[in-house]
């Protein structure tokens, strides 16, 4: 595992001790999925390259794909100004979503007419 520039130390937790993950395809830029990381699924994410989260509904540890086939490969790893979200470019295998979707952001609210 290469040494990460921030140790979960050096992040901004949310209240549940969390740090929301904005999933991103590394080739077309879409947004695939959010989820959440504990300093486990951090770490665990840096040492193996597939993505690992916490799953809040089930409260254990997720490694995305364990169960689907669906892996998500790190491509590149990133976090925002204020070290509070997490941004991963992925390699995404198959869908990110558990409905079959590829992104989990298809529920259109509202489209802008030009």
């Amino acid at each position: 595992m290469t040494k990460p520039k921030f140790e979960w130390s050096d992040l901004k937790l949310n209240s549940d001790g969390m740090i929301p993950v904005i999933v991103q395809d590394h080739e077309t830029n879409e947004v695939l999925m959010l989820a959440y990381m504990n300093e486990e699924a951090y770490y665990n994410t840096l040492k193996e390259g597939r993505m690992t989260y916490f799953s809040r509904s089930r409260n254990e540890l997720w490694i995305k794909g364990l169960t689907s086939g669906h892996f998500q490969y790190v491509k590149e790893l990133y976090a925002d100004c204020d070290l509070d979200t997490i941004l991963a470019k992925v390699s995404q295998v198959g869908a990110a979503c558990h409905t079959g979707n590829k992104t989990c952001f298809f529920n259109q609210i509202i489209e802008k007419k030009m």
